[in-house]
């Protein structure tokens, strides 16, 4: 049950980083803004360790004998 909400809980966090870099870098290709483009990049790899940390745990974070998808 706790995973179940776990995976909920990052996944609610990285729809909303991509809907914040994709509008990011919406704003960065209207306006011609660098800060845009910082903004969105630094999004991105928000994303990206949000999705490896996601994999460490359902990896790793398993108990022995049992499946990581709980």
């Amino acid at each position: 049950m706790l995973v179940t909400v776990l995976r909920w809980i990052a996944a609610g966090v990285g729809i909303l980083l991509l809907l914040g870099a994709a509008s990011s870098f919406g704003l960065f290709i209207a306006f011609d803004a660098e800060v845009w483009r910082s903004r969105a990049s630094r999004l991105a790899a928000w994303i990206r360790l949000l999705a490896l940390t996601w994999f460490n745990v359902e990896v790793w974070g398993a108990s022995p004998g049992r499946s990581p998808t709980g």
